[in-house]
């Protein structure tokens, strides 16, 4: 029988993007601990904030850490 991978679901989280006059910010919510991401543009901050959440999931787990 082949192995089954276990899928969760979706868990939602708001991201927040400002603009700054160097650029823009972005943070999570909902997240434990610090998550945030930065770029010249709104959407390069949001890849930046994407990337950022993935790497912080897959080092402390779903729920994060602190």
């Amino acid at each position: 029988m082949a192995s089954q991978k276990k899928t969760r679901p979706k868990r939602r989280v708001k991201i927040i993007i400002e603009r700054h006059s160097t650029g823009y910010v972005a943070q999570v919510l909902g997240v434990k601990g610090i998550v945030l991401g930065e770029g010249d543009t709104h959407k390069g901050a949001l890849a930046d904030i994407k990337s950022a959440l993935k790497f912080h999931i897959e080092t402390f787990g779903e729920y994060g850490s602190c």
